[in-house]
């Protein structure tokens, strides 16, 4: 008897792994903010130790073309600034979060974007919003960082000296 019960506890522990790996994976995939964010020490996730420009872009819409406008926006900044001289944040939340999707048509270019030291941030709040719909949280692209909600970080970089952007 003590021998089958190390086994159905064995086998009950076994599924409970199982069935929460996916999650456990899914949430370490991308970076989060939601443990330590602190309004009034904002954390980046890329340093720019010679930027002379500090740039929030807001993108809260659906809508594909606007998307590509956005990150049009990002790449002309990069190219007249060069990427050491200027550091921007993307924060995308409501309609605008499924810019941040693993299957957005943007996430080869926000890939890109990432390596030259854009940092993209999804709003946690939206997510749970999409969860309720979907059923599970939606997959982000990987470069896509978790911040507790979209608003506030705009507000928090727009008060450590960022310029707002909404294209």
């Amino acid at each position: 008897m003590h021998r089958i019960g190390r086994k159905i506890i064995g086998l009950v522990l076994g599924a409970l792994f199982l069935t929460a790996l996916p999650w456990a994976r899914a949430r370490a995939a991308n970076p989060s903010m939601l443990d330590n964010y602190n309004f009034e020490q904002p954390q980046l996730m890329q340093a720019h130790p010679f930027a002379v420009a500090h740039v929030v872009i807001q993108v809260d819409q659906g809508d594909p073309g606007r998307w590509h406008l956005v990150l049009n926006n990002v790449d002309n900044m990069l190219e007249f600034m060069g990427q050491d001289k200027i550091q921007i944040v993307v924060v995308a939340y409501g309609p605008g979060l499924k810019m941040l999707l693993a299957d957005s048509p943007e996430a080869k270019r926000i890939q890109s974007l990432n390596v030259a030291g854009v940092e993209f941030d999804a709003c946690h709040n939206t997510m749970l919003g999409m969860a309720k719909k979907l059923g599970h949280m939606p997959v982000l692209v990987p470069e896509a960082v978790i911040v507790p909600g979209g608003v506030i970080r705009i507000i928090q970089l727009e008060q450590h000296g960022f310029t707002y952007l909404k294209p």
